[in-house]
């Protein structure tokens, strides 16, 4: 899915009974995460570095009524930015472009979809997004074609295919 900015490998230590390094990573950080919304302070528009003034700008006149957790979820977004080089920058303008150029229900389906992804295991999303770098490493002409042979499909067709996919990828295992 895009999103405004991006786009997470974890460990194949996942196995059955237990969550390994990549489980344990993430619940500290979500913990570390949450602790810092629940502690977080208002900061003061002249608070900000310069460089964050600079950025959030445009959120100047209504800093005063953001909550803290929008105060610093801004302010982890202008560190985002600054870390990043100029191509991740124009890439994150072009797909945040796109983002906005969708209507409210395209976006509410892409939401779905990410959702629908993240519950996915560790496996299965590396899966897909190794099959995403193929599709993207095809021609766009080749990529047209496939679009459009899947649209042209039945919802039926569309499922016996999904089905034999698992089942191969399965029986590859």
């Amino acid at each position: 899915m895009s999103n405004a900015t991006m786009g997470n490998t974890v460990p194949a230590a996942h196995q059955k009974g237990g969550r390994g390094f990549g489980g344990r990573l993430v619940f500290a950080l979500i913990l570390v995460l949450a602790g810092s919304l629940v502690w977080a302070e208002p900061v003061a528009w002249q608070q900000l570095s310069e460089r964050e003034r600079t950025l959030l700008q445009r959120f100047e006149d209504r800093w005063d009524g953001f909550t803290p957790e929008q105060q610093a979820r801004l302010r982890r977004g202008v560190e985002r930015w600054s870390s990043m080089t100029p191509e991740q920058r124009q890439r994150a303008r072009r797909e945040f472009g796109k983002w906005q150029r969708l209507t409210p229900e395209q976006r509410d389906r892409l939401r779905k979809a990410y959702q629908r992804f993240q519950a996915l295991p560790p496996e299965q999303r590396q899966r897909i997004r190794e099959a995403r770098q193929r599709f993207r490493q095809l021609s766009p002409e080749r990529q047209r074609r496939l679009r459009e042979r899947w649209q042209n499909l039945t919802p039926e067709q569309r499922q016996r295919f999904r089905e034999r996919r698992r089942q191969r990828l399965e029986s590859s295992q």
